[in-house]
C-alpha cells in the first residue's frame, strides 16, 4: 500500500531551516524536488509553524489557524455552529422588488390553437377517436398508446 506524502515547499527565506528540521525527523521527511519535501502526515501536524508560514503545501498556500481565526473576526460572515440558530437575515440583503409582476386579470388570455387541417377540423385517432389539434399529436399518440395497430 503506498504511503501518503504531504508535498510541503518552504518559503525561500526559512528553506535552509526547514531542511534542518526534516533531516532530524522520524521516520525521513524526504524531498521530492530541489524545493520541496515529502512530509508523513504524522509529521505534519506537528511541525513548526513558523516552518509552514509561507510555503506552498500540496499545491496550495498555507494558511495558519491564527491567519484563519483573524479573518474571520473581520469579516461579516460567522462560521455555522450545529445546533444553533442561523442568524437573522437584515432587511437590507434583499434586493428591492423593482419589477411588478401583472396580477391574472391583466395577463394577455393563451392564444388559440388553429387547426392544422382546414378550419375548425378536428384530427382524431382511428382507435379510440380521440380529438387532436394537430396530425403529429395524433401520429404521436398512436405510436405510444395504439403500438399494436401499426
Amino acid at each position: 500500500m503506498p504511503v501518503l506524502m504531504i508535498t510541503v515547499e518552504p518559503a525561500r527565506a526559512v528553506r535552509v531551516e526547514f531542511a534542518k528540521w526534516a533531516v532530524r525527523q522520524t521516520p525521513k521527511v524526504r524531498t521530492c524536488s530541489p524545493s520541496a519535501f515529502a512530509v508523513p502526515p504524522g509529521l505534519f501536524t506537528h511541525m513548526p509553524e513558523a516552518l509552514l508560514i509561507g510555503s506552498t503545501v500540496d499545491g496550495h498556500p498555507y494558511r495558519s489557524p491564527e491567519e484563519d481565526a483573524a479573518l474571520a473576526a473581520a469579516s461579516q460572515w460567522r462560521t455555522a455552529v450545529p445546533g444553533e440558530p442561523l442568524p437573522e437575515v437584515p432587511e437590507a440583503a434583499y434586493a428591492p422588488d423593482a419589477v411588478q409582476l401583472p396580477g391574472p386579470e391583466h395577463r394577455p388570455a393563451p392564444a388559440e390553437a388553429a387547426p392544422s387541417e382546414g378550419e375548425g377540423a378536428a384530427i382524431t385517432c382511428d382507435v379510440c377517436s380521440r380529438p387532436f389539434t394537430t396530425a403529429r399529436g395524433r401520429d404521436t399518440h398512436r405510436r405510444q398508446a395504439h403500438p399494436e395497430a401499426d
